[in-house]
């Protein structure tokens, strides 16, 4: 079965096409504060896709920017002590992100490329755009005329003529369709935004940002056509997939459209991805509102593994509500999953597990689990159902180890090493989930530690303090970690 994904610009579910690799671009934050977790579900479905397109073969090209310019970053300067400028509170910001991102364990995209870096290549494109008659300068501002792109609307299913006006109220007088967005804004960010962006008193010193040089004016590029430049100069000018939160179809997927097919001639995107909004207490998670809850605090509290399972429990095309009651269903399916998979390990790695022991229902569980598992996956990644499949398989291996330890003779090794592969393959590398041992963040510190333990014991050998030796065996073997020396030396695995 391929993959089928619901497409916005289709309005209607299609199978997924692309051609060789996959170049998968999504929108990323911008940082004028800690990332919370309605951010982070579209990390958590935008990882999956990477993960689930990965395992079926392809190669996956990700590519997901951090917006560094902007009048809430600017607002914020003078908070602290140390922001002193935009980009030290970008910074502040960045850091943040990046650590909540490994913290949630998120395969790395192939680059996070940032609006400071690429001011010239958004120069180049406002100006091809002016060139070729889709854009004009007002005051040393620039516009995009939305009159002149032809399917200007078809994402969001909107008529131009019904459209409200773009940007902000100072604006209108220079455009000539109250539709028309910037692409360049000459100067700095206004008083008024800078004001109404703050969380502090500015008193008379208010920020303005930083500035750029350009053809027009020296100013500010504006928010949409960034991501047009950093996506096209990272993956070429057509996307296979562009993924971002349902909030940014319009107007900004909708003008990213339009100011890269106007430049480019091509299609800009193939699909078509949105994720729906994650709801607390009734309404959208936002750090405006205040109802948002982060994610360093939230992984602090649930784990990496309850936060994952949470985000499998809704599609992401649909809003998701983060309620007492999705949270305690979440640490139950990670703990049923989690608990059976160590049940699994523990009976396959004891001395009851017999190479010519068969459970064909064990075996027949574990088959079923994958197909149900990829069927799930391939129908618009239906993580509910991906989930419910491992759960099935969770019944499977606990009929059978309750079994032998009922008074059947022996367990099935091949069947239980089986279940086990399939838990590692579909919850681990597909869904994100650890099983060994929770992230905080700190990405390979167990395994760091243990690599220090084993160096010192080596050297305890080597002096001759065997004694001393295998009480640091026998200190790791509590906490889980087995102890193996052989010929080519030492190695360890956690049990």
């Amino acid at each position: 079965m391929s993959l089928v994904v619901t497409d916005t610009l289709e309005d209607e579910r299609v199978e997924f096409t692309a051609d060789g690799d996959v170049t998968l671009y999504v929108c990323g934050l911008t940082v004028s504060d800690d990332p919370h977790l309605g951010h982070a579900r579209l990390w958590f479905h935008a990882d999956v896709l990477h993960r689930w397109l990965e395992h079926e073969g392809y190669d996956v090209r990700h590519v997901e920017n951090v917006t560094d310019v902007n009048e809430k970053i600017t607002a914020r300067v003078g908070e602290r002590d140390e922001w002193t400028a935009e980009r030290d509170v970008a910074e502040t910001f960045s850091a943040s992100t990046f650590s909540a991102m490994r913290g949630l364990n998120l395969l790395r995209a192939e680059v996070y490329p940032r609006v400071t870096e690429h001011v010239p290549e958004i120069v180049d494109l406002v100006a091809t755009l002016v060139e070729k008659g889709y854009a004009y300068e007002s005051n040393g501002s620039v516009y995009f005329d939305v009159t002149r792109f032809d399917d200007y609307g078809a994402l969001s299913n909107q008529n131009v003529e019904e459209l409200e006006a773009q940007g902000e109220p100072d604006e209108r007088s220079e455009k000539r369709h109250p539709a028309d967005f910037a692409l360049w804004k000459a100067g700095g960010v206004s008083e008024t935004a800078a004001r109404d962006h703050a969380k502090h008193d500015h008193g008379d010193s208010v920020p303005s940002g930083e500035t750029w040089e350009s053809p027009w004016s020296e100013g500010r590029p504006g928010w949409h056509v960034e991501c047009s430049a950093m996506s096209t100069t990272h993956l070429g000018d057509t996307l296979d997939v562009h993924m971002g939160g349902r909030d940014l179809v319009f107007p900004h997927h909708e003008n990213e459209i339009a100011q890269s097919e106007a430049a480019t001639g091509e299609t800009f995107a193939r699909h078509w991805l949105h994720v729906g909004l994650l709801e607390m207490d009734g309404e959208k998670m936002s750090s405006s509102i205040g109802n948002f809850w982060t994610v360093p605090d939230a992984l602090e509290e649930l784990g990496v593994n309850v936060v994952r399972t949470f985000y499998a429990g809704a599609a992401y095309r649909s809003e998701q509500a983060l309620t007492e009651e999705t949270i305690a269903e979440a640490e139950e399916r990670w703990e049923r999953l989690s608990r059976t998979r160590e049940r699994a390990v523990e009976a396959l790695d004891s001395v009851d597990a017999r190479a010519k022991a068969e459970d064909e229902d064990l075996r027949a569980g574990v088959a079923t689990a994958r197909e149900e598992f990829a069927a799930a996956m391939n129908d618009d990644l239906n993580l509910r159902e991906a989930t419910a499949a491992l759960l099935e398989l969770t019944d499977a291996v606990n009929r059978h180890v309750d079994g032998v330890s009922e008074g059947d003779d022996a367990y099935d090794y091949r069947g239980l090493r089986e279940a086990v592969e399939a838990f590692d393959d579909l919850a681990g590398d597909v869904l994100g989930l650890q099983f060994e041992a929770e992230s905080d963040g700190e990405v390979g510190l167990a395994d760091e530690l243990v690599e220090l333990i084993v160096d010192v014991r080596e050297a305890e050998r080597e002096a001759g303090n065997y004694e001393r030796a295998d009480e640091l065996r026998d200190a790791l073997r509590e906490v889980g970690v087995e102890i193996e020396d052989g010929p080519e030396g030492t190695t360890y695995r956690f049990a």
